[in-house]
């Protein structure tokens, strides 16, 4: 399998995450299902199913994270050069719409860690895609589900 490329921060968010799963929330559910048996009848024991279906919830969610973090590639920003101009991976850009003149500002992160509403966006998506390689002041027409979008590159950050 391919390595996919994650920030420090999206690899410390998914060992949080991990180590929450597997140290607080498997053992409530294993305690969860330990009272439920306790009910008798497993047959028609509906704390015990849910209880069951939870911690397969649980433990696919475990081994889903343990393979992402085994495939990441973690990309620390602190070693970007200062001098770096091109907006590469981990990158914080702030554009303007030239369609419509509103700001826009997000990170362009790994897969496994992008959230649009946080302000963190794909790099495999059109916008992100769009973006690497460009510079401050550079204009860029972005085809995305909606239509086309038109941008200026107004700030490029390392943080």
């Amino acid at each position: 399998m391919e390595t996919e490329p994650i920030t420090v921060k999206g690899a410390k968010k998914l060992q949080d995450e991990l180590n929450d799963l597997i140290n607080n929330k498997r053992q409530k559910v294993i305690q969860a299902i330990a009272e439920a048996r306790e009910h008798g009848d497993l047959k028609e024991n509906a704390e015990y199913h849910a209880a069951k279906e939870e911690q397969g919830h649980i433990e696919g969610r475990i081994q889903e994270i343990q393979l992402m973090l085994a495939n990441a590639e973690i990309i620390n920003l602190d070693n970007i050069p200062k001098t770096q101009k091109t907006i590469v991976f981990g990158a914080t850009v702030e554009l303007s719409d030239l369609d419509d003149e509103s700001k826009t500002k997000f990170q362009i992160v790994g897969d496994d860690e992008a959230d649009i509403e946080s302000g963190l966006l794909s790099y495999k998506s059109p916008v992100a895609r769009a973006l690497i390689g460009k510079e401050k002041g550079d204009f860029v027409t972005v085809t995305t589900p909606k239509g086309e979008k038109n941008y200026d590159i107004k700030k490029i950050e390392f943080k």
